[in-house]
């Protein structure tokens, strides 16, 4: 498969992605697709050498493994990326009447998104719903297919100075329109409910988000770019997922771990704060017949890549990036660090990615913040605090990040994959952070 037909595929993997429950919902597809045995958590455990498993926190983060079948150097090789992407949460009560006759959704910003991107086009929602089924209630996957919402912009004859900046007042500015008149209170239960074939009584609770439904694509007279909403961060969960599956490391554990509520915070019980990770791999040690000790010998000879996407260079501002730890599109996956220990990268874990990238033959860019501009954070150093281990953060190069579509190198899907699988298929012998090898 070539670079565009690589980012292709994600972008289909994208589409079928609207919520972080539909997310994890993809991912268990092609894990199952590959023959893996889902354990759920409330349940006993059978692990065995050679195996594949994946197992499910809250239906919107999933942890998968393989164990190795000879397993002579019991560690475990990680890599961490998360499910959700900024949007709007629909409100329990999700009807606002008026004025007049309009109906408009009542919505909440769900992380940092940039709120402009999202008026003006089409729109939908997606998560999951509790059903009342029997003597009790169950959860079910929804995702409209079809264009229902719109947050219509204020004209420029009512807004002079728009173009000059304004700032958004998300509990006036950006609820979207719903109906003109034909609709009335109750019918956006009433649309969830035909959609699931259950009557609108039986809807108990909701967990639905905005969904951007302009299609994602490769463009560019070129092909030289892939454009789509949630690239960050599914264009993460996409390349671990394709190069954990292709990999093989019979000396150790290979990790996918896929966290909700990045965009958030993470300090949710699916969340990478929580005890997800460090649950599942102790559950996995003793399943394998092995103790406490071995546990904390084992994760003292792990390793973590953190994947959450980097910002590219931009085009019309470049001013915004350090004059020299800059990343390019289409130009490799990028390590990032910040002295501020945001991202988890030193020199020892730069050093093994970069030296795994060099055998692969994948190039390599380094990212950091300007040192008079405060940067994002990410996934794995919330994850270090529950499972300690050496980590590095690593990306690929996108703009737009936070917008409702943003844009990457149609080449770097490809490159993340190959970084990845050189990772997941190389056993990493780590020895304290005196020296890593290779074989």
């Amino acid at each position: 498969m070539d670079d565009v037909e690589t980012s292709k595929e994600l972008v289909e993997f994208i589409r079928r992605s609207p919520s972080m429950f539909h997310t994890v919902d993809t991912l268990r597809s092609y894990l199952d697709a590959a023959g893996a045995t889902y354990l759920t958590e409330g349940e006993p455990w059978r692990v065995e050498r050679g195996g594949l498993y994946y197992t499910v926190r809250n239906g919107s983060s999933l942890i998968a493994w393989r164990v190795g079948e000879q397993l002579d150097s019991y560690h475990f090789q990680m890599c961490a990326s998360h499910t959700d992407s900024p949007t709007y949460k629909v409100k329990s009560v999700a009807e606002l009447e008026g004025p007049a006759e309009y109906l408009r959704l009542d919505v909440e910003g769900y992380g940092g998104m940039i709120d402009y991107t999202w008026l003006d086009r089409p729109l939908s929602v997606a998560g999951r719903v509790l059903v009342r089924e029997g003597d009790g209630v169950r959860s079910r996957l929804l995702s409209l297919d079809r264009d229902v919402l719109l947050i219509p912009s204020l004209a420029v004859h009512m807004n002079r100075d728009v173009n000059k900046g304004y700032a958004f007042n998300r509990q006036v500015d950006l609820c979207p329109l719903f109906s003109a008149g034909e609709l009335k209170r109750g019918d956006f239960d009433r649309m969830v409910a035909e959609a699931l074939g259950v009557d609108p009584a039986d809807v108990v609770a909701r967990d639905l988000f905005l969904v951007n439904r302009q299609e994602g694509r490769v463009w560019g007279f070129a092909n030289e770019f892939v454009s789509s909403p949630k690239l960050d961060d599914l264009q993460c969960d996409f390349v671990s997922l394709k190069a954990f599956l292709a990999a093989d490391n019979p000396h150790d554990v290979s990790v996918l771990a896929c966290f909700d509520n990045e965009e958030v915070g993470s300090n949710t019980k699916q969340g990478a704060l929580s005890t997800f990770l460090r649950d599942t791999l102790r559950r996995v040690n003793g399943a394998l017949g092995k103790g406490d000790e071995d546990l904390a010998r084992a994760v003292a000879k792990s390793f973590l890549v953190s994947c959450d996407n980097a910002h590219a260079v931009h085009p019309n501002h470049a001013e915004k990036s350090d004059d020299a730890n800059r990343a390019l599109l289409n130009h490799g996956i990028v390590i990032k660090e910040a002295a501020n220990q945001k991202y988890t990268t030193d020199a020892f874990s730069r050093a093994v990615m970069a030296e795994l990238c060099r055998r692969a033959g994948v190039p390599v860019q380094t990212f950091a913040n300007r040192s008079d501009m405060a940067g994002g954070s990410t996934l794995g150093n919330l994850s270090n605090t529950q499972v300690s281990v050496h980590a590095v953060d690593v990306g690929l190069p996108q703009l737009a990040m936070h917008s409702s579509y943003e844009t990457a190198g149609a080449r770097d899907t490809a490159y993340g994959i190959a970084a990845l699988e050189a990772f997941y298929g190389t056993d990493v012998q780590v020895d304290g952070a005196e020296s890593a090898s290779f074989r």
